[in-house]
This record gives structure tokens, C-alpha cells and sequence, in this order.
């Protein structure tokens, strides 16, 4: 049985008509487009998930640094 429907959807998709569709420069551009927002998204996305850690330990940092040389002049 199982071997039966293989046969038949074998045949199916090999004896299939065209459809004569037309798809136009728009839908290629619109495709396109998509595409590339989709993976746009993702770079994205792991860029505000990387930056934003590492921007709030340079600013800490950096602070640490500013208030290092604040004690060291008050200290003299």
C-alpha cells in the first residue's frame, strides 16, 4: 500500500502542467526586500544584546577611573 502512494505522488508531481504565472519585478523586489530585513533583524537584534553590556561596563569603568583620580588629588 505504502509503495502504491508512492507511485502515485511520484507521478503527480512528474506529470504536473505549467501554470503560466507571472510573477513581476515588484514581487522580486518585495522578496528581496524581505530578505534582507530578515536578516538585518538578526544582526540587529545581537547587536543591541552585545552593545548595550559591554557600553555599560566600559561607562562603569570609566567611572571607576574618574573617581580613582578624584581620591588620589583629594589624598595630596
Amino acid at each position: 500500500m505504502a509503495v502504491l502512494n508512492k507511485i502515485i505522488l511520484l507521478f503527480i508531481f512528474l506529470a504536473s502542467l505549467p501554470t503560466y504565472a507571472y510573477i513581476g519585478p515588484g514581487m522580486g523586489g518585495g522578496i528581496i526586500a524581505a530578505i534582507i530585513g530578515f536578516f538585518a533583524a538578526i544582526i540587529l537584534g545581537l547587536w543591541a544584546i552585545l552593545y548595550y553590556p559591554i557600553k555599560r561596563a566600559l561607562k562603569k569603568r570609566k567611572l571607576k577611573k574618574i573617581l580613582s583620580k578624584e581620591l588620589n588629588n583629594e589624598s595630596k
